[in-house]
């Protein structure tokens, strides 16, 4: 069911279903997000310079999102027209295909959806806006940049990994974390909890913050 929104969506609501039609056809978004993790994102226009830099990297590595079970949807304000004219011409240049679906949004409807269309930034383009969001189609993790500025394919990966492993184990992650580095116990509710975490084998900072290899 499509839902209206008037406020931009928030970390742990669902993601806001819709329908629309992309390079890969009409898709049902709360149909193509179920059962995986999924990376919503949209960029300011096509035949852009920092957009093609960034929709390209998310091109080269979506094997790697495969891999980690994530789908990736892209979005701008662009005929459908536009974003054909545009995926032919990175692959002609480039040669590089963006193989997963893009948005045509040029009613913005979904960009006023997730709140990607910010007036102060502009009342036209898409900010670079990026969801997160879970199998059961909750929002997990958000991230907002301004029209004039890329972002970081190292930190969208090391969140998404972030974010599986803290589910699958259960645990919280430190600052700069990475698959590999210890990981953050979440803290004692009782007297009984503390003082079994104490005698723990866990690499105590103190009884509050202890780290363990997952």
């Amino acid at each position: 069911m499509e839902q209206e929104m008037t406020s931009m969506p928030r970390i742990g609501d669902m993601a806001p279903d819709f329908k629309a039609m992309t390079t890969q056809g009409e898709i049902q978004f709360s149909e193509y997000i179920k059962g995986s993790w999924t990376i919503l994102f949209s960029h300011p226009a096509d035949f852009t310079p920092v957009c093609t830099t960034e929709m390209s990297g998310f091109a080269v590595l979506e094997d790697d999102f495969k891999a980690m079970d994530t789908k990736l949807m892209g979005l701008s304000i662009d005929s459908i027209h536009s974003h054909i004219a545009w995926v032919h011409n990175v692959k002609e240049k480039m040669g590089i295909l963006m193989k997963f679906p893009i948005i045509a949004d040029i009613d913005m409807k979904v960009s006023k959806l997730y709140g990607m269309l910010q007036p102060g930034e502009s009342e036209t383009a898409a900010v670079r806006a990026v969801f997160f969001i879970d199998p059961k189609g909750k929002i997990r993790l958000i991230m907002y940049y301004p029209l004039n500025v890329g972002r970081s394919m190292d930190e969208i990966i090391r969140v998404l990994q972030a974010l599986q492993a803290a589910d699958l184990h259960k645990v919280a992650l430190p600052l700069n974390w990475r698959p590999g580095d210890m990981a953050i116990v979440p803290p004692p509710k009782t007297v009984g909890e503390m003082e079994e975490r104490v005698k723990s084998n866990y690499e105590m900072v103190d009884f509050y913050l202890a780290k363990k290899n997952i």
